[in-house]
């Protein structure tokens, strides 16, 4: 399934409405980037091959491990690969529920989790 980039962005601003608030609101100093496809760096960086295998990607310093230098750090990021999302996608509502999980299992990372401990939510 292939949809415009506003389209795709639409769709993650909406279920940016479904995390709970107490979630919602402890978020601070985070960006959300769609992209077509992860860069060569970060697919080596991450030892995969293919951009097929990377949805997203959380990049910064989790909020357990901020410390008093924090404040003035740039934006942590979340980065959603929206190619590789769509081509795992037969129709818009499977869409929406991939952007959901990918999205809230990087805010995941973002809360201090580990891929292990996501794996069991």
């Amino acid at each position: 399934m292939k949809i415009k980039k506003a389209r795709f962005e639409a769709a993650v601003r909406e279920a940016l409405k479904f995390l709970p608030a107490p979630l919602e609101e402890k978020i601070e100093n985070l960006e959300i980037i769609v992209e077509d496809w992860p860069d060569e760096e970060v697919l080596e960086e991450m030892g995969l091959e293919s951009p097929y295998d990377l949805l997203g990607l959380y990049q910064g310093v989790p909020r357990p491990a901020r410390g008093f230098h924090y404040s003035l750090a740039l934006p942590d990021i979340i980065f959603l690969y929206q190619k590789p999302i769509e081509d795992l996608c037969r129709n818009e509502k499977d869409l929406k529920y991939l952007i959901r999980d990918v999205l809230y299992h990087e805010i995941g990372h973002y809360y201090g989790f580990s891929d292990e401990e996501l794996d069991h939510f």
